[in-house]
């Protein structure tokens, strides 16, 4: 992926301004445990911004063999994107107000889906709100129904067998926080520990701590150490498929392609067959 990852806050507040086109605003609000992201939006927002589901828009219906957080079907996904009013040629930036780690599910299912002008904005709305820039309550003024059409398959995909190919031949990252990748603490999947070979990259450490991307070098030098390069295969995975898109995201902001296992933890630990491993060792 050579298009521009990030977007930031003063370059968003110019687009909204004089873009031509203006840019479709994405707010991802959400977070494992917390069911009220509409609450939060409506409690405050970027101007403009559209409100996305990620349990009902970014993902089908749970299911053991796909996980928490499944693919949605591409009809689906389009007919979705045309509510939020994306059009050909439009620019998109989605954030959230965690780090992104929410809305990167949104960029890669775009970016996956054909539609490259989609960025996340960096330091999500917190560096909004640090700028000083306005917010708005309620219910945005809903967009004009669009007509993009999305062409699914551009971005690398894993299923479990795939990934543990990845695991043993290249680097399978695991982008979950470090307790539940040594199995001392799983808080919603059916079992506790990683897929053997993976290694621990929780998605946390590739923030500042204002939530904005840490530098690229300092980035570079992170999955180098892991053994990811652009010449070597890699893969992500976290419990269900969200805050690994965040790690691909970083990926390539520091120039290395990554591909996503969807079902990630929870179809993995779901299958009695997948072994599981615990402690800080990949196996």
């Amino acid at each position: 992926m050579t298009a521009p990852v990030l977007t930031g806050v003063a370059e968003l507040r110019s687009l909204l301004h004089s873009g031509d086109p203006s840019p479709v605003v994405l707010d991802v609000r959400w977070r494992l445990g917390d069911p009220h992201g509409r609450e939060h939006y409506l409690k405050e927002h970027i101007p403009g911004a559209v409100y996305v589901d990620l349990d009902t828009e970014l993902a089908a219906p749970p299911t053991p063999e796909g996980g928490r957080h499944p693919l949605p079907d591409p009809a689906d996904l389009q007919a979705a994107a045309r509510r939020w009013g994306l059009t050909a040629g439009r620019p998109v930036v989605v954030y959230d107000d965690n780090g992104n780690t929410a809305a990167a599910r949104a960029w890669w299912l775009l970016r996956w889906a054909g539609v490259e002008r989609v960025t996340l904005l960096d330091g999500a709305l917190g560096a909004w709100r640090a700028a000083g820039l306005p917010t708005e309550t309620g219910e945005s003024e809903a967009p004009a129904p669009g007509d993009i059409v999305l062409s699914p398959g551009r971005l690398p995909v894993l299923d479990a067998d795939a990934a543990a190919e990845v695991a043993r031949d290249g680097v399978l990252l695991d982008a979950r926080a470090a307790e539940r990748y040594r199995g001392e603490s799983e808080p919603v999947d059916p079992r506790a520990g990683h897929i053997p070979g993976a290694l621990s990259a929780p998605t946390g450490d590739n923030l500042d701590p204002d939530g904005t991307f840490r530098d690229v070098e300092e980035l570079a030098v992170r999955f180098t150490a892991l053994g990811a390069d652009d010449a070597t295969e890699v893969g992500v995975y976290c419990g269900s498929g969200v805050t690994a898109a965040h790690q691909i995201a970083v990926l390539a902001h520091a120039g290395i392609p990554a591909a996503l296992y969807p079902g990630s933890w929870s179809a993995w630990s779901a299958d009695p067959g997948r072994p599981a491993v615990l402690g800080e060792q990949p196996y």
